[in-house]
């Protein structure tokens, strides 16, 4: 059993997503002995933002790709297949004004493939990655699950999810965070318990 576990809170240790995905990981792994767990920090470690430099390196031929855009190919396949490897995938989705942060668009831009994620047919496009797990902490200092302002952020990972074929999509949700200390810590508790009582159960 192989686990991704991705992060991409900006606020380091005080990272309220950053806590939570920690504890679905350790979960997960005490009911799994022997998974695999790979750790990527989107934070620390962004990847560029889509553009058409990248479009422009990924439809050059290999002979002819500079350093650049050899660089560019070589880092977006590499995340490509370690999204498709992985059985699990949990992921820390802060709400960053009303969606998840640039950097989770940008790695979500790099498995979002046609041909390898997802494939269009002539009844429409299909899924690729059916019997993958994706298990989404949503943080957020407001109230928005279940929410018009949730379109998104909750509902975008649904649908993105959803379009390359994973059905198993379960959400940790922490939110208020910002309402003061009390509905903080009832938040956490309450995802906290999620997680250690139900999630896996």
């Amino acid at each position: 059993m192989k686990l991704l576990h991705i992060d991409s809170s900006i606020l380091g240790d005080h990272s309220a997503s950053r806590q939570l995905s920690r504890g679905v990981v350790q979960s997960f792994s005490a009911v799994n002995p022997g998974t695999e767990v790979v750790y990527r920090d989107l934070a620390n470690e962004p990847l560029s933002h889509f553009s058409g430099a990248t479009l422009a390196a990924a439809g050059t031929p290999v002979e002819g790709r500079d350093a650049a855009q050899k660089l560019e190919v070589e880092t977006n396949e590499a995340t490509l297949e370690q999204f498709l490897s992985a059985d699990v995938v949990v992921i820390g989705a802060p709400m960053y004004n009303f969606s998840i942060p640039s950097q989770l668009k940008a790695w979500i831009d790099r498995i979002t493939v046609a041909g390898r994620t997802f494939r269009y047919t002539e009844a429409g496009p299909e899924g690729l990655c059916k019997g993958k797990k994706v298990i989404i902490v949503s943080t957020a200092g407001g109230l928005h699950q279940g929410q018009p302002s949730s379109v998104g952020h909750e509902d975008l990972l649904k649908v993105l999810f959803g379009f390359i074929g994973v059905t198993d999509l379960q959400f940790v949700f922490a939110h208020g965070l910002a309402y003061g200390d009390e509905p903080r810590a009832a938040a956490m508790t309450a995802a906290q318990k999620h997680i250690s009582e139900t999630l896996f159960a």
